[in-house]
C-alpha cells in the first residue's frame, strides 16, 4: 500500500500541480498512510474507507474538507482500479455532506474596510486589503504577481494574473479598476523603488518562492491582528470574505456573467460560495417599482386626472357596473420614486 501511494504522488508532481495543492494532497495520503500502510491494496474494504471518514470527523474537521480529501482519495482508489490492481473502488460509496458554505460567508463593509485600512501598518498592508475588498483579487498569488505593466491608468483598466486558473487556460482577467482602488494604487507607485517590477516588494513575495509556494506567505495571522486593533470582529475567513463581499456588490448592479468575468470565477461557483443579497440590496428593493408597473400607473393615472375634470351625475342615476368603474378608476398602485443605483464605493465629490 505504501508504496503504490509514494508512486501515485511522485505521477501527480509530474502533471504540474501547484505546490500548495501538492501540500493538500500530501496531507491526504499521509491520513491513509497512518490507518492503512502496512496493508495490502486489494485488503482495503468499505470498512476501511468508512474507518478513514470517521477519523477525520474525529478530529472535528469541517464538512468541506472532509469532502475534498475523500474526493481525493476515490481518485487514489480510481487509478488503482484503472491499473488493475485492484477490483473495485472502497470510497466509490464514501461520501459525506460537504455543508453550508453560507455559514462561513460574512459581509464585509466599507466602513470596517476602511477602518482596517486605517491600521494597517505600511503602503503594502493597505494595498492588500483594498485589492482584496474593492477589487476582489486573490491574496495572496494575484496581488503578489501584479506587476506595473499590468496596470493601464488611462483606461483604467487593470490585468490580473491568476496562478489558479492559468491551468485551465486562463492565464489573466481584465478588470476595471473600481474607484476605490486608485488612492491606493498611487500611494504603492510613489513607494516604489525606481525600475520595479512588481507592485509587491521581494520581502513580500519571497516566501511564495519556496516549496510551499503561495501558502507560505501566511498573512492571515497578520490580518487578524491588524483587524482586532482596528476594533473590528475578524470574519471567518478574512481574504475570501473581502473578495466575496466585494462580488456581492457588484452583482447587486451588474450582470452576473459580466461580475464572474472580472472575478475569475463562474456563475455556479458564484452563487454558492461568493454572492449573499447585501443590505444595501434589501433597502433598495423597498423603494423598487418594476418598469412594466411604471408603464401601466402612467396611463391610468393620467386617465384619473382626467375623470376628474368631467361632471358626472349622481351615483343613484348610474348602472352598477359603471358605479364600480368610477370608484376603481382612482385605485392606483401610490409611484415612490426610484432611488439611484449606486456602487459599493461611496460617492465622489
Amino acid at each position: 500500500m505504501a508504496d503504490y501511494l509514494d508512486s501515485w504522488f511522485a505521477e501527480k508532481t509530474t502533471l504540474g500541480y501547484k505546490p500548495a495543492t501538492l501540500i493538500v494532497i500530501q496531507t491526504m495520503l499521509e491520513g491513509l498512510r497512518k490507518l492503512f500502510a502496512t496493508r495490502l491494496l486489494s485488503d482495503i474494504t468499505i470498512e476501511d474507507a468508512r474507518s478513514y471518514r470517521s477519523a477525520m470527523q474525529s478530529r472535528g474537521l469541517r464538512p468541506a474538507r472532509i469532502a475534498r480529501r475523500l474526493g481525493r482519495a476515490r481518485q487514489v482508489f480510481s487509478d488503482a482500479v484503472w491499473q488493475r490492481l485492484i477490483a473495485a473502488n472502497p470510497f466509490e460509496r464514501i461520501r459525506v455532506r460537504s455543508g453550508n458554505p453560507a455559514e462561513r460567508r460574512v459581509y464585509v463593509s466599507v466602513a470596517d474596510t476602511l477602518r482596517v485600512i486605517e491600521h494597517c501598518p505600511n503602503v503594502w498592508w493597505r494595498l492588500l486589503v483594498a485589492l482584496a475588498r474593492f477589487g476582489g483579487l486573490r491574496i495572496p498569488s494575484e496581488a503578489f504577481s501584479l506587476t506595473w505593466g499590468d496596470i493601464d491608468w488611462e483606461q483604467c483598466r487593470l490585468t490580473v494574473p491568476s496562478p489558479k486558473t492559468e491551468g485551465q487556460g486562463k492565464p489573466y482577467r481584465v478588470i476595471p479598476i473600481f474607484p476605490l482602488l486608485p488612492p491606493y494604487l498611487d500611494e504603492a507607485f510613489d513607494a516604489a523603488e525606481v525600475g520595479s517590477e512588481y507592485v509587491f516588494p521581494y520581502e513580500y513575495r519571497r516566501r511564495a518562492h519556496e516549496p510551499g509556494g503561495w501558502r507560505n506567505a501566511n498573512l492571515r495571522t497578520t490580518l487578524a491582528k491588524i483587524i482586532r486593533r482596528a476594533g473590528v470582529e475578524p470574519w471567518p475567513k478574512l481574504w475570501h470574505n473581502g473578495r466575496a463581499s466585494c462580488e456581492s456588490d457588484l452583482a447587486a448592479h451588474f450582470p452576473l456573467a459580466v461580475v464572474t468575468k472580472w472575478l475569475g470565477n463562474t456563475p455556479s461557483i458564484a452563487l454558492r460560495h461568493y454572492v449573499d443579497p447585501t443590505d444595501a440590496a434589501f433597502q433598495q428593493a423597498t423603494k423598487w417599482i418594476s418598469p412594466e408597473v411604471q408603464a401601466a400607473q402612467n396611463p391610468a393615472q393620467q386617465g384619473a386626472e382626467m375623470a376628474e375634470n368631467i361632471p358626472r351625475p349622481p351615483f343613484t342615476d348610474l348602472p352598477q357596473h359603471v358605479f364600480l368603474a368610477s370608484v376603481t378608476t382612482g385605485c392606483n398602485l401610490v409611484q415612490r420614486p426610484q432611488i439611484a443605483e449606486a456602487g459599493f464605493e461611496p460617492a465622489r465629490g
